[in-house]
């Protein structure tokens, strides 16, 4: 099962050509990540404060086919999984709204689960595992 966010590109989210600024699409991918996170029941602002945990990115890459202009309506489709007692990470399907079924990029991000003030890796949490189990 995925996660579905919609998302219109913005004036800010482009570059000098126009279109949407590479980093801006993990940028995008990341709200769609906080987004499943908070539709899951996950408080964000404990979640991204917890003193205890950590959830880094250890790894991302975007591969792009369209390009994406400002006031394109996308929708983002975030997969999910579990690749470790202590790692998951994300799959992304970037759509753009002018052509249904074509996707204008995708991406991937791997994150680790570390202890906060160790910075050692640590377990996912109670929590993180019933959202892999959603999404």
């Amino acid at each position: 099962m995925s996660f579905t966010y919609t998302r219109t590109v913005h004036f800010q989210d482009t570059d000098a050509a126009g279109v949407v600024y590479f980093a801006n699409v993990l940028a995008m991918c990341h709200e769609a990540y906080e987004a499943s996170l908070a539709a899951s029941g996950i408080n964000l602002k404990a979640f991204f404060s917890n003193p205890d945990r950590a959830i880094p990115i250890i790894h991302a890459t975007v591969d792009f086919y369209r390009p994406m202009f400002v006031g394109d309506r996308l929708t983002i489709q975030l997969t999910a999984k579990q690749v470790g007692a202590d790692e998951f990470e994300i799959a992304y399907q970037v759509f753009s709204g002018e052509i249904a079924g074509k996707s204008a990029a995708k991406a991937l991000s791997k994150h680790v689960c570390i202890d906060a003030v160790s910075r050692t890796r640590k377990q996912l949490s109670e929590e993180l595992m019933q959202w892999l189990g959603q999404f």
